[in-house]
């Protein structure tokens, strides 16, 4: 098995739970953050949606989810179209000129894009919660819906 087909169910799974994630954040919140030292509902749900292709932020909720849309699309089509050689070549990044870290590409695109995502979409999450907006199941029920019920 190449290992673009090992990584692409756990990436569709991933980014549909983003996608139902990104699809609650209400415009009438986008400023509102939990605490000062954190980000604004806005940017936390820009940052998900952009983390995928690094493309620019955006404001409002359709533009949010188009772009998310596009950087999943292209980012699936470039796992999909990848060689396990190509996989397996190591991906270096630099601050200022130095290594921060250097692993094979399918790692970066578990651990760099995924859990990256994961980590943020379940702030969000928390963001979400304490403004009232149900929060989507991902991995089975959540506290505000039970796709089994």
């Amino acid at each position: 098995m190449a290992l673009s087909d090992a990584l692409l169910p756990e990436f569709d799974q991933e980014m549909a739970g983003v996608r139902k994630t990104l699809a609650r954040v209400p415009a009438d919140k986008f400023d509102w953050r939990p605490h000062e030292k954190s980000g604004s509902m806005m940017w936390l749900a820009g940052h998900i949606a952009n983390l995928v292709g690094w493309a620019s932020m955006t404001i409002s909720t359709d533009e949010l989810l188009a772009i998310f849309d596009k950087n999943v699309g292209e980012a699936r089509a470039a796992v999909a179209g990848a060689t396990d050689e190509t996989l397996m070549q190591p991906w270096t990044l630099l601050h200022k000129g130095l290594t921060t870290f250097s692993m094979p590409r399918t790692a970066i695109i578990r651990s760099f894009v995924m859990n990256h995502l994961i980590h943020h979409r379940a702030q969000l999450g928390v963001y979400l919660h304490l403004n009232d907006v149900p929060v989507p199941s991902i991995y089975g029920t959540s506290a505000d819906e039970d796709p089994f019920a």
